[in-house]
């Protein structure tokens, strides 16, 4: 499952960003990396950009992006 298939309010853990291009790079840079908790907190509009919570911020990210990141989904709480 990637990032950009969550529903708002639903959790996922970073098991892998695909590639190694500067994109990729630049996702972990910013914490989006393996065994990371992250949650979808909402979408633009027309449902691009997305908005995302981990290490106690927010973070947008392109579907383009969010496509890139293999997570595992979590059971809601």
């Amino acid at each position: 499952m990637t990032l950009d298939s969550l529903q708002v309010g639903e959790r996922g853990v970073v098991v892998s960003i695909e590639g190694t291009d500067t994109v990729a790079v630049r996702l972990a840079e910013m914490g989006v990396i393996d065994g990371e908790e992250i949650e979808l907190v909402g979408t633009a509009p027309f449902g691009d950009p997305l908005e995302f919570s981990l290490r106690g911020y927010r973070l947008s990210l392109r579907k383009a992006e969010a496509v890139r990141v293999n997570i595992e989904p979590l059971k809601s709480k």
